[in-house]
């Protein structure tokens, strides 16, 4: 894919489509920027994915390119959290293929409701 540094919506991107509305997610939450929904493979009771609703390709390009929009993902991950009464909680961003990102749009997941272990995975 090209580096895309403007935030546009890409065509052939999953999580483009969920924020368009063309393919069906569970939304749990929305904002005016990010957008968060459950995981179709949980990996914890709680497993939801928070993204920005503009396409940056992995979190060190939106961090670079958009500090308020990387703190809005951030803020709504709290948010869930909350939402699932979870006391706490992980928070993870892949980045790059080698670290497990299967989808090149930035997002975090939300893991919580089971003990989790360190060093992960």
């Amino acid at each position: 894919m090209a580096r895309n540094e403007g935030g546009e919506p890409q065509d052939d991107c999953l999580f483009c489509k969920i924020v368009a509305g063309h393919v069906p997610a569970t939304i749990v939450r929305e904002t005016e920027t990010t957008v968060a929904f459950r995981d179709i493979n949980p990996q914890a009771p709680t497993h939801v994915l928070v993204i920005p609703k503009a396409h940056y390709p992995n979190a060190a390009e939106l961090a670079a390119a958009d500090p308020a929009l990387t703190a809005d993902v951030l803020r709504e991950t709290r948010a869930v959290a909350d939402e699932d009464k979870l006391e706490s909680y992980r928070v993870v961003f892949n980045t790059g293929a080698g670290a497990g990102q299967t989808v090149f749009h930035a997002h975090a997941h939300v893991l919580g409701g089971r003990g989790m272990h360190w060093p992960p995975g």
